[in-house]
């Protein structure tokens, strides 16, 4: 089945284009070996699902014959992957939560089936909300992985509720084009509200999304949809791949919201994690058929060590079936445009990135450390997310700066479109903590913000929601801090260090805008200099809301300085849709100093 490229001396490995990406950058051409080895792994697994009954589009569709199947008679047939478990039995409200009478049908390949008459009447036996729980080896209470509902239920546990409306909502607007010049506003639904509590997707759109239409944004990312049972986790513990957060209300609620961002001409983001997965059990991907592996690697390459988390097994064929699917589940069933990827540095390399400085050396980057079953994977989303929709984004979320990570495949790239900009927002923190204003040195600002690979798209930004994070701060609050508090009303008495914190704020963002890359970020508030940190509820903190919300009345209050701030941000990003100068060709800069 398939080629065995693999086998092949990887000199003799056709990588069509990869004449393309010498030219862009002779200094990999000692590496043509290692970039073509990597290109036969990849192309031995695309050759292989492409020979299986239904290709590519049958299996990135696993959506469709895994977790429960609704048939034309009223029946349903479930089927699960569970290669180490030993019986699976399904019960809920539509036996009586009988444990005994439903068993599933061991199959090969560690594939389970069960099959549910319709009721006498011909209707469905899986009513919609009703709750539905997997049995593994008769004692062990599992989600299944494919659920598309889950919520909390008489505690803290999340469960699965079956989500078959009578009436699902219908997209009316078209997805929207490929921005040519990317500008995207970072956002999290939960904490898009003035109010001390959990936002809800109807909040979002009718109050949040025409603030980012007229601050000139149009893009969002939207963080910690994909379900994640701990709020605090900041969605990056997630528990249920594809189920959306019923936090903030139902699938059908987040449909309207990406809707109307389509009918604004917002494209639609989200921030997806396949790096890793959260280690509850009763609620989560972890152990679900009752052994340490399954979707995961067993053993110490199964955890990260830092995370507290499960790292995915991607030589596996239905670890890459349900990942490849939970992408094209988002693309197709929500309409989200393209993808931002978490934690890639974390999927690259063995180490996962632990305590490691790169300096940029390209043998850090073509040695063992890297992972290549990993960036195989990454190589099959990308390419898979391009064909699905021409029209995707992909954006990698990788502080190693490894080359080629926003080439196309066939060059013997990654595929991604762009890169985060993450050096950008550490070196402003960096001069905020440890330097006086007079001794910044442009000429190490200006070196740091243009400092990418040719012909890779880079995100710029100043900050994004790793800074907003309490033990952190935002570089308004680095720049202001405790004066915000006593003198950000327009009456007040002028203070010397609120006016060098608006211009400042404003010439960071204007600067980091106009040189520091392809595209550019801003996170939710930030904007107009939101005050304080990000907090979310939590032991901690009392389960306190109060840090995890946005003060929109900030920003409203005409007699406060921050609507300074949100003007200027709005005027930078329509200067920018006139001239273009995200998606103008690179220049150089030189910097002369005058005797």
């Amino acid at each position: 089945m398939g080629g065995n490229y693999s086998a092949m001396d990887p000199l003799q490995v056709p990588v069509p284009d990869i004449a393309k990406l010498f030219d862009r950058d002779g200094y990999l051409k000692p590496y043509e070996r290692e970039i073509r080895r990597r290109y036969a792994c990849f192309k031995d697994i695309w050759d292989r699902i492409e020979s299986w009954e239904g290709g590519l589009e049958g299996f990135t569709k696993g959506y469709k014959y895994y977790g429960p199947q609704y048939n034309v008679d009223g029946s349903v047939t479930w089927r699960e992957w569970a290669p180490g478990a030993h019986s699976l039995h399904l019960q809920g409200e539509f036996n009586g939560w009988n444990a005994k009478s439903h068993p599933f049908k061991k199959l090969e390949y560690g594939k389970w089936e069960l099959h549910i008459p319709a009721n006498a009447d011909g209707s469905c036996p899986l009513k919609h909300d009703s709750r539905a729980q997997i049995i593994v080896n008769e004692n062990l209470y599992r989600l299944s992985p494919w659920a598309s509902y889950v919520k909390p239920f008489e505690g803290f546990t999340y469960q699965h509720f079956i989500y078959k409306p009578e009436q699902p909502y219908q997209f009316k607007h078209p997805k929207v084009d490929k921005p040519k010049s990317l500008r995207i506003y970072e956002c999290h639904v939960g904490i898009a509200t003035p109010e001390g509590k959990v936002g809800s997707y109807n909040e979002f759109r009718e109050n949040v999304l025409p603030r980012i239409k007229r601050q000139g944004y149009n893009a969002i990312q939207l963080m910690a949809i994909m379900e994640h049972a701990y709020y605090a986790s900041f969605g990056y513990q997630v528990t249920s791949f594809f189920a959306a957060s019923s936090r903030y209300g139902t699938p059908c609620e987040l449909k309207q919201l990406i809707d109307r961002a389509h009918e604004m001409g917002i494209y639609v983001l989200l921030d997806v994690v396949h790096s890793h997965a959260s280690k509850n059990t009763l609620d989560g991907l972890n152990e679900f058929d009752g052994t340490n592996s399954g979707y995961f690697h067993d053993g110490p390459r199964g955890t990260h060590v830092l995370w507290d988390s499960r790292l995915f097994n991607y030589s596996e064929i239905e670890v890459l079936r349900f990942l490849l699917s939970n992408l094209r589940w988002y693309q197709e069933e929500y309409q989200f445009d393209g993808f931002r990827f978490d934690g890639v540095t974390s999927m690259l390399y063995h180490s996962r990135g632990i305590g490691e400085g790169f300096s940029g050396h390209y043998d850090e980057y073509y040695g063992l450390n890297v992972d290549t079953e990993a960036l195989v994977y990454l190589m099959l989303a990308n390419e898979i997310i391009h064909r699905i929709d021409s029209r995707a984004i992909t954006i990698a979320e990788d502080v190693s700066g490894m080359p080629a990570s926003c080439r196309p495949v066939n060059e013997g790239g990654t595929g991604f479109d762009y890169r985060l900009g993450m050096a950008i927002p550490d070196m402003w923190i960096k001069l905020l903590k440890e330097e006086k204003d007079e001794d910044w040195k442009m000429g190490h600002i200006v070196h740091t913000l243009t400092n990418r690979r040719w012909m890779e798209g880079t995100v710029a930004y100043a900050e994004s929601h790793d800074q907003a994070l309490v033990g952190d701060k935002t570089i308004a609050f680095w720049l202001m801090d405790a004066t915000m508090y006593t003198h950000m009303s327009t009456l007040s008495e002028p203070s010397p260090v609120v006016e060098r914190g608006l211009a400042l704020h404003c010439m960071i963002r204007l600067i980091t805008h106009a040189l520091g890359g392809e595209a550019y970020l801003n996170f939710i508030g930030n904007e107009f200099g939101h005050p304080e940190w990000l907090d979310f509820p939590r032991a901690g903190n009392n389960s306190s809301y109060h840090y995890a919300r946005r003060q929109w009345n900030l920003v409203d209050d005409e007699l406060l300085k921050y609507k300074f701030l949100n003007e200027f941000d709005k005027d930078m990003n329509l200067l920018e849709d006139k001239y273009g100068w995200l998606r103008a060709d690179p220049v150089s800069i030189l910097l002369q100093v005058i005797p």
